[in-house]
């Protein structure tokens, strides 16, 4: 851990400070060998020197209790997968200058670099002899057959021309976080497991994606693709076809309106397990567990009932399943049974995201049923957890020596109804370090991003860090978050943004206010993303926030479907048609609509490489509400593109702008 982790030598606890956020770690991707004995997972934490995340790989000994370093070093490590025999880890590294694959022997201590690739590959899985790897990597599609057609004349030798333009056709042409794309096509390709010659085996212009599943006899690997000629505008629509890999023969396995992925076989090979989801024109759909009988090709979905979206699971022998899904703010593995009968086992998955209180974290399963997975909590990030037969055990404290030794603010359950409708609405706050509820604080609302995402009881460094500067923080799941079912998440199905989702905020401050403790004179409200678009809506019903910060939002949704990266899939999920055909909707969700109410001092900051709340955004509301001479500041952060806060320290400038901001206007 970093020095700078234990700053304050006069006083053995202190409050949680910026600079504790380059100390913080988690586990992520705990990775349970096939026999149940050790567990490999990525150690994240940060590189202060570089300012960038970094990801190491440990592992646990469960027998042994013993807990050491696979590869701690300076360079990346990730995607770590165990072969079936749980004798070796294959996984991928920059350390041999590019990232590349690489497998680890156990026993021997020994690993070798087995590719030279020049793209990152991904989705990588063992066949189940454990003689072959397969995985997924990018092929670019060369130039366009109007590309080849344009004449330009030889550059003289020596001559310094400007750069040669870029040519797009696609429809999707850029990705935030990636920029401009390059057109290019995911294939799946083998690898011989002791290394050779990476062999595609599937082939045409479209999109391969993983997870991958190997048949039981080694001999086909099962995928999700759309082969329809218009793949590129269906964003809701995959099939999982089968590839053999001798004759490299195409077989389509399923035909559901909607999306098919991540497949897995049963032992036999004689059912095939998949997630699905419908093609409804909504902003949300639940996930669904679907069996396909191979044999006679009947379907049965075993969670219709359940009114969660699974998001993962494993096969768990005799026709079970353990299922991953979040629920009221938490992430829970359970047990669901061939007839749909659902047992939860745990309800600590957590932990992943350092930033803001987002449901996180993952799993995986031995084949004797025991579990290994992120565990977190309110006051820690993710550690390693070993479940077995209804027992966990916590394996690491990666925390330990951080946090013990930190006052941080303490998470309380908050539930009410809207005043918008009386919807029974969820959240939570945070009190300051040494709280007394016979003093009066200040309140800041923290709106979540999605919105079709959900916050929970869970590890927040931005949120502690607001307590510690004697705010009570609140946060809540509003109409369309996720985790409270279909019905619940459509609440918001063509109103976002509007006085709907306000009022369910709104109506947090008037509960905590009626707790006793609340500065009513002090009021603040943030968010980032669709937080954002909130936060900009908010200050348009209302002025009694004495001052907002609005991060990363839509102001104008006319120009932002047009100009950000998820066009394709927002018009037809979130609206009802194009927007030069439906105009005054656009408008009505717009923040830009209300700007002529807005009296709030507003700080407004935005990437700069935002793909998906271009920084367009941000400037038309700084120049409008500059125009009207409300107080306002814009910040734009330099290289960073929509998750603005996935280096440290634009995390840390991030809470310090915004509690400089609000201490501004405080009364």
């Amino acid at each position: 851990m970093l020095a700078l982790a234990a700053t304050d030598s006069s006083a053995s606890t202190t409050t949680f400070k910026s600079d504790d956020i380059f100390a913080l770690e988690y586990a992520a991707s705990t990775q349970i060998s096939p026999d149940g004995k050790k567990i490999v997972y990525e150690r994240s934490s940060y590189d202060i020197m570089r300012d960038v995340p970094k990801r190491t790989l440990w592992l646990y000994d469960i027998a042994k209790k013993s807990h050491y370093p696979l590869f701690a070093d300076q360079y990346s490590y990730s995607q770590a997968r165990w072969s079936p025999d749980s004798s070796k880890i294959a996984f991928t590294s920059n350390s041999s200058g590019s990232r590349q694959l690489h497998v680890y022997w156990i026993e021997q201590d020994k690993q070798a670099v087995l590719t030279q690739l020049p793209k990152a590959i991904g989705d990588i899985t063992w066949s189940p002899d454990g003689e072959q790897i397969a995985f997924t990597m990018n092929v670019p599609q060369g130039k366009s057959k109007f590309a080849k057609s344009v004449k330009l004349p030889s550059k003289p030798k020596g001559a310094q021309w400007s750069e040669p333009v870029k040519i797009f056709e696609k429809a999707r042409y850029q990705a935030d976080g990636r920029g401009y794309l390059e057109p290019a096509f995911k294939h799946v390709f083998v690898l011989p497991a002791n290394g050779g010659t990476p062999r595609q085996l599937t082939k045409g212009d479209f999109q391969h994606r993983g997870p991958l599943a190997w048949s039981p006899n080694n001999q086909n690997i099962v995928f999700s693709s759309d082969q329809h000629p218009e793949w590129e505008y269906r964003t809701t629509e995959s099939d999982l076809y089968k590839v053999n890999l001798e004759s490299q023969t195409l077989t389509q396995l399923t035909d559901l309106p909607g999306a098919e992925y991540s497949p897995t076989f049963s032992a036999k090979g004689d059912k095939l397990a998949f997630i699905s989801r419908g093609n409804a024109p909504v902003p949300y759909v639940n996930n669904q567990l679907t069996l396909l009988s191979i044999k006679d090709k009947k379907l049965k979905s075993l969670t219709e009932g359940l009114d969660r979206s699974v998001a993962d699971y494993r096969w768990a022998g005799k026709g079970d399943f353990v299922i991953q899904y979040d629920d009221l703010g938490k992430r829970v593995l359970a047990k669901v049974s061939s007839r749909g009968k659902v047992k939860q086992l745990v309800d600590d998955v957590s932990g992943t995201t350092l930033g803001r209180p987002y449901v996180s974290g993952s799993f995986t399963m031995a084949n004797n049923g025991t579990l290994a997975y992120t565990q977190g909590n309110s006051q820690a990030p993710a550690d390693v957890a070993y479940w077995r037969k209804g027992k966990t055990t916590t394996l690491t404290q990666l925390n330990q020596d951080l946090l013990a030794h930190r006052t941080l603010g303490e998470v309380h359950e908050l539930n009410y109804k809207s005043e918008f409708d009386g919807e029974q609405i969820q959240g939570w706050y945070i009190t300051p370090p040494n709280f007394d509820k016979s003093k009066k604080y200040p309140l800041l609302v923290e709106i979540h991003g999605g919105p079709h995402l959900a916050y929970g009881p869970h590890f927040s460094a931005e949120l502690q860090r607001y307590a510690a500067e004697g705010y009570v923080v609140v946060y809540v799941n509003y109409r369309g978050s996720t985790s409270y079912g279909e019905r619940f998440a459509l609440l918001l199905d063509g109103k976002y943004s509007s006085k709907e989702d306000f009022a369910d905020h709104n109506s947090a401050v008037d509960a905590l206010i009626e707790k006793g403790f609340i500065d009513e004179n002090n009021l603040f409200i943030a968010g980032g993303s669709a937080g954002g678009i909130a936060t900009a809506y908010a200050v348009g019903l209302t002025d009694r926030f004495n001052a907002a910060a609005i991060t990363k939002p839509v102001i104008n949704w006319i120009s932002k479907v047009l100009t950000a990266d998820s066009y394709l899939g927002q018009i037809r999920n979130q609206f009802p048609g194009l927007p030069w055909e439906n105009l005054a909707h656009y408008w009505q969700r717009s923040p830009l609509s209300l700007v002529g109410n807005v009296t709030t001092p507003s700080l407004i900051m935005t990437g700069e490489l935002d793909r998906r709340t271009p920084m367009s955004e941000s400037e038309q509301f700084y120049q409008a509400l500059k125009l009207r001479k409300v107080d306002t500041v814009l910040i734009r952060v330099p290289g960073a593109p929509h998750g603005i806060a996935g280096r440290p320290s634009r995390m840390i400038s991030k809470i310090e702008h915004t509690l400089a901001w609000f201490e501004m206007y405080k009364k």
